[in-house]
């Protein structure tokens, strides 16, 4: 259920939920991000990479700036602190409308219920305002906490992929999984 925040929320958000808020990431959040990412390092480990320079901060808002994809920023409700982020990519319309997710917690918000309630407002996002019909999160199969929050959040696990992408310069396996539009 969207509802308004308790307090004012930062400029920018969209959807809005009991703990946590959505917003676009501008150029103000590179301090907050990299600090926030250079602490996650070793709760990230092999699973993502995130951005860990002013550069590649740039490079990721270009890149996420395009047609095809959106970076959605986790903030929590109270504090405005990002928790985490969760990026739409591979969007494709017409006849397939389906779409790729990536997300990951910043260091100190994990296991607190925030990106459960983020990926469920992302999910909105996806399906009523993107009007996207399916949404695939490619996991690796030892990432359990991630395995468990699509789980949690409805994604059916559709197959394994053997060396499906290159996370830190190695080729990962990562399972499967999808939700379609209710």
């Amino acid at each position: 259920m969207l509802r308004k925040p308790e307090k004012a929320p930062a400029s920018g958000v969209f959807y809005a939920g009991k703990q946590v808020s959505l917003r676009y990431p501008t150029l103000a959040d590179e301090e907050e991000f990299l600090t926030s990412a250079l602490q996650s390092r070793s709760l990230h480990q092999s699973w993502t990479h995130t951005p860990r320079f002013p550069s590649e901060f740039h490079t990721w808002l270009a890149r996420m700036a395009q047609p095809s994809s959106q970076a959605l920023l986790v903030c929590r409700n109270d504090t405005q602190a990002i928790v985490g982020v969760i990026s739409i990519t591979g969007m494709i319309f017409g006849l397939f409308r389906s779409a790729y997710l990536g997300y990951y917690v910043f260091a100190g918000h994990e296991r607190q219920g925030f990106m459960k309630e983020g990926l469920q407002l992302v999910m909105r996002h996806a399906f009523k305002t993107l009007k996207l019909h399916r949404l695939e999160a490619n996991i690796q199969p030892d990432n359990v906490a991630s395995l468990a929050l699509a789980q949690a959040c409805g994604f059916s696990k559709e197959g394994f992929s053997p060396r499906y992408l290159k996370i830190k310069g190695r080729w990962k396996d990562h399972e499967r999984w999808a939700i379609v539009a209710g």
